[in-house]
């Protein structure tokens, strides 16, 4: 089946007569992977997937190296969804809940009152946060307002989440006037219009050059070779014990007297599990002191 060779990769793509650009992201085994390790109700799956591909597509159009970061923030019974991507495209994400959720549930009443904040960490450079609030009914269109507000660049945003052939699958498209200013309203119009016919079955299971041809048969289109999507976490032991510094000696003697003298802990995003005995924190402050003498 050639779909699979397009699965978890990121495409860009020009249009040469119409000064407009494009992307294309479908998420398979990157969106199972970090669904793998959490129980989360439907809705919220479905809303994680949303927010991967659009934290995929916007790195894309940011011509930087470092991270992004897109996260909801509420009181509702969904108080955090945090989508955390990098320009190699390596995703994580995570969300915790605290109430009850029915897979019947629209975003507000899973978020309750929230907002939608997304902060930008180059590598060189300052950082950016935007804030956005919430005020329309699904995550698409507040990003496609944030866009509008923010760049005043007209953007087309198209997401969508389901299953294709009995798994989990999120993909999505951009279309976007080029900033230089030489698009006319016109023309991107035009291929939003074009963009908007596209089916489920054709943005979960067509490779990309058949999605082009689907869509955009008369128009000439420069597809850019696509870059590769990953689920990748980046916790560690290391990074996990250092957080075990900030508890005071007497606190630490306590968690592990009542856990069988080792404390587990485990990360949010991957599940993985790392183990501390009293030994190991020994070694983790004496290394942190030496660290601060030298």
């Amino acid at each position: 089946m050639t779909y699979i060779q397009d699965n978890d990769k990121l495409y860009r793509y020009l249009f040469q007569n119409r000064a407009v650009r494009g992307e294309w992201v479908r998420l398979n085994r990157t969106f199972i992977d970090t669904l793998n390790t959490h129980h989360y109700p439907q809705v919220v799956r479905h809303l994680l997937g949303e927010m991967m591909v659009a934290t995929n597509l916007l790195t894309a159009t940011l011509k930087f190296e470092g991270d992004i970061t897109v996260q909801i923030q509420g009181d509702g019974p969904l108080r955090l969804a945090l989508v955390n991507g990098t320009d190699e495209q390596n995703i994580r994400a995570l969300a915790r809940i605290e109430g009850d959720i029915s897979n019947d549930m629209g975003l507000h009443q899973l978020i309750g009152k929230g907002v939608l904040v997304i902060t930008i960490a180059p590598k060189e450079g300052e950082r950016y946060q935007g804030i956005i609030a919430l005020d329309k009914p699904t995550i698409t269109e507040c990003l496609e307002e944030y866009f509008e507000r923010s760049e005043q660049l007209q953007t087309q945003l198209l997401i969508r989440v389901g299953e294709y052939e009995g798994k989990p699958v999120a993909a999505g498209m951009l279309l976007q006037i080029m900033p230089d200013g030489s698009g006319s309203r016109e023309d991107f119009e035009h291929l939003a219009t074009l963009t908007s016919t596209v089916k489920d079955e054709e943005l979960f299971g067509l490779n990309a050059e058949e999605l082009m041809y689907r869509l955009y048969h008369e128009e000439t289109v420069e597809v850019f070779d696509p870059q590769v999507v990953n689920f990748h976490c980046g916790c560690s032991q290391e990074r996990s014990g250092s957080a075990l510094l900030l508890i005071s000696d007497d606190e630490i003697d306590e968690i592990l007297a009542a856990h069988n003298g080792s404390i587990d802990m485990q990360c949010e995003c991957c599940g993985t599990h790392y183990f501390f005995n009293k030994e190991a924190i020994q070694k983790l402050k004496q290394a942190s002191d030496e660290d601060v003498i030298h």
